[in-house]
């Protein structure tokens, strides 16, 4: 017996000795040790190749004895390489960390500190240069058409003014910052959007809901911040330049400058010319506002130990832009025989952000801006002045209990002078400028509750006080959960407060079209927030996944400011509202996001904005916020041949019914019908950083009808008429729910030198 066992054990042991083929198993893991299913895994240079299991476990079978480099691939998360030898001793358990730039960016706008997408408890879109030329979009008015539920809305049909709506709510409820300075507002939120070129423009970072705990007044309903290009990693040269068939000209250039060895200088400048009168629509006006505008932009950047930050940055920008009756000329400006609307705008833009030289992280960032205005508007001029300094610092710390403090105070100063009774006192004939000072503290803790980051809070709390309005308080809480790493969940809660000066905010209240009446002291208005999103990663294959992103919101406003346009058609007449408003809806995109060719990205938001006001006699009446559609969307596909070095791109927007700005016994309909604006761009790309493009914009040639009230009588000097007005109709401006511009091709060159 004892020679059988002998025999045995050495049978086992020989049979060992001759094995040359083993089983390689491992398990792959996030960095919060959740297990990752789909990851491609493969043995370099080998045809051995597999995927792990829902739970993350893998095998390859019968790998010959030797050494071999793994490869870790998955979508959303760094490659891994590792050098292992076959036979393995045990196991091998390989962690991802996540990485990918197209998913998954640095951003700021949520919390003011550095933090990528993926973990920031307030849900973030990203519009990147990349994404801005895929259709020649020139400023960043129009760039932000490319996010759902985002909407550039076009408020007069002569001289082209514009704001931006986020979830249905008017411009003045959105904030504007460019590298997180409250620079666009007042005057600029009228004239300015279009004259911030895509060239000085790193990213576009866009939050919906409330923000006022953070960056104050204002922030009511979401907040776009323009993050400028960083000196350091801007191309040494770049330039872009497109035209049209309808004659607009378009040029961007850049140069990053190294002065010495810890000093980068990135200058770069915008041109946008169109000089030529169209009206299809032939009502006597120009369809497009003509426009001639220049735009100088530097930026330094100084290296400096431990990676300190330092930055100053300066913009200039002139325009001169006119729309009117075809044969005006700048004779006619401000005289009554033949109408237009002329605005000439001077500014001038400071930023700069400084890091203390101490152990703690301390930042202090400074911001003045200057806007000079000199318009009219058919014979009423309109001359107005505005400067804003604003200067913040904070402190930023992270402790080893999992919490991201931040605190800072603020102080902002507003200036603004106008012609108007605005800025004069009861009797009208001495001047007041409007000045105001606003001084803040702000607060702001992230909180994480387990080991794995699986739960996140964040609260937050400001102070803001002025002297008119005294102490007003925001505050804020967010809360993400994180149960696997394919899914998101975030809510957002807050208030906010918006302290307005009406005639730099409304057009209608500019064009002298209508006399505007203020029937009480307005008063701030306030709101509170709620927004809910989920995040999901959907994996079609180790390629590809779609992400979606699902979002409800809710705001509810008080001493909402309101504009009357019915009482009286030849009045604005400002109140604050009797009850309240309120925006809800929710928001769809789905977006696949892969190595293969053809990539989309699809967004459906729903809004109901309604105005609930009781009038003298108790009596509910409620109103559906002007050009505000319940339901819109968006959509870019993209097609690429790598072979080929070509991409086709293939986007548009798409807007529901919306109510319009109509006058008593207006024969023109009060809600527009549905309609869809969609471009087409073919794109090359050759080697040494050229690329050309070429493409059509309005591929559908929509255009809206009626946009102008009686434009043979633009003075009124007939209004009284009875037998060809019998009505009593007005010259009006305002009737506008899309662009005047049909179907247009156009052509264009870009030159990026890393």
């Amino acid at each position: 017996m004892r020679r059988f066992y002998l025999f045995f054990i050495l049978s086992v042991s020989l049979l060992k000795a001759q094995q040359t083929s083993f089983d390689v198993k491992g398990k792959v893991v996030s960095g919060s040790n959740q297990s990752l299913e789909m990851t491609v895994l493969v043995l370099k240079n080998t045809a051995f190749q597999t995927h792990s299991d829902a739970n993350g476990n893998f095998v390859f079978q019968q790998v010959p004895k030797g050494t071999y480099t793994l490869v870790a691939l998955m979508l959303g998360f760094k490659t891994q390489e590792l050098v292992l030898s076959v036979p393995l001793k045990r196991p091998i358990n390989i962690i991802l960390s996540s990485q990918n730039l197209e998913l998954d960016e640095v951003v700021v706008t949520g919390t003011m500190k550095e933090i990528s997408k993926s973990e920031s408890p307030v849900n973030i879109d990203i519009i990147t240069p990349k994404l801005m030329q895929k259709t020649a979009v020139p400023n960043l008015f129009e760039a932000t058409s490319l996010v759902n539920g985002v909407k550039p809305q076009i408020n007069c049909n002569v001289c082209n003014t514009g704001d931006i709506h986020i979830n249905g709510m008017e411009g003045p409820y959105t904030l504007i910052l460019i590298d997180g300075m409250p620079i666009v507002s007042g005057l600029s939120s009228v004239y300015g959007l279009m004259g911030i070129p895509t060239g000085m423009m790193e990213r576009l970072e866009i939050a919906k809901g409330p923000a006022a705990a953070l960056y104050g007044s204002e922030a009511m309903g979401g907040t776009i911040n323009l993050i400028t290009k960083y000196p350091g990693n801007a191309p040494r040269l770049f330039a872009d330049y497109y035209a049209t068939s309808y004659g607009e000209n378009n040029l961007d250039l850049s140069a990053r400058i190294r002065l010495s060895k810890k000093t980068n200088w990135l200058m770069g400048a915008n041109g946008f010319y169109y000089n030529r009168i169209v009206d299809h629509n032939k009502d006597g006006f120009t369809d497009v506002t003509l426009q001639k505008r220049v735009s100088l932009f530097n930026k330094f950047n100084f290296e400096r130990k431990e990676q300190r930050e330092f930055s100053i940055a300066a913009r200039y920008v002139y325009e001169d832009r006119w729309g009117g009756e075809t044969n005006w000329s700048k004779s006619f400006r401000g005289g009554d025989s033949i109408y237009g609307e002329s605005v000439y705008v001077r500014r001038t833009e400071l930023i700069s952000k400084y890091q203390w030289p101490t152990r703690e992280k301390i930042y202090t960032q400074l911001s003045y801006n200057f806007h000079d205005q000199n318009s009219v508007y058919g014979v009423h001029p309109f001359l107005a002045k505005q400067s804003t300094a604003f200067a913040q610092t904070y402190w930023t710390k992270t402790f080893n209990s999992g919490n991201d403090f931040l605190l800072g105070m603020s102080y902002k100063n507003l200036w603004f002078d106008d012609n108007t009774v605005v800025t004069s006192d009861k009797t009208g004939l001495i001047n007041q400028p409007d000045l105001s000072n606003t001084f803040g503290l702000f607060v702001q803790n992230e909180s994480t509750l387990d080991s794995l980051s699986k739960h996140k809070v964040l609260l937050g709390l400001r102070l803001d006080y002025q002297k008119l309005y005294q102490l007003i308080t925001s505050p804020r809480i967010a809360y993400k959960w994180t149960p696997h790493y394919r899914f998101i969940f975030r809510a957002n809660f807050g208030t906010g407060f918006r302290v307005v000066n009406v005639f730099t905010e409304d057009h209608a209240a500019l064009t002298g079209a209508r006399e505007v009446v203020f029937v009480n002291d307005i008063n701030p208005e306030q709101s509170y927030n709620g927004n809910l999103n989920v995040v999901y990663k959907m994996k079609l294959n180790p390629a590809s996944l779609i992400i979606w992103d699902a979002s409800l919101f809710y705001y509810h406003f008080t001493n909402k400011i309101i504009a009357n346009y019915d009482a009286d058609p030849n009045k604005v007449i400002y109140d604050n509202l009797n009850g309240y408003a309120y925006s809800r809806g929710m928001a769809l995109n789905a977006n696949l996001a892969g190595t293969g060719n053809v990539k989309f990205n699809l967004g459906i938001t729903y809004a109901d904005v309604q105005n609930v006001n009781k009038d003298s006699a108790g009596h509910t009446h409620r109103s559906w916020q002007l050009q505000s559609p319940k339901w819109s969307g968006n959509f870019m596909v993209s097609y690429s041949i790598p072979r080929y070095h070509f991409t086709i791109d293939l986007s548009g927007n798409w807007y529901g019914t919306q109510r319009l700005p109509v006058l008593p016994k207006d024969y023109r309909p009060e809600y527009s019908p549905a309609y869809s604006l969609i471009n087409l761009q073919f794109s090359k790309f050759f080697q040494r950083g050229i690329e050309t493009y070429a493409g059509v914009k309005n591929l559908l040639n929509f255009m809206p009808e009626h946009p102008l009230m009686r434009p043979q009588d633009p003075f009124d000097k007939n209004v009284n008429d009875p037998v060809n007005n019998p009505n009593g109709y007005t010259f009006d401006t305002a009737y506008n729910y899309a662009p005047l511009q049909g179907i247009r091709f156009y052509m264009g060159f870009r030159l990026n030198i890393p």
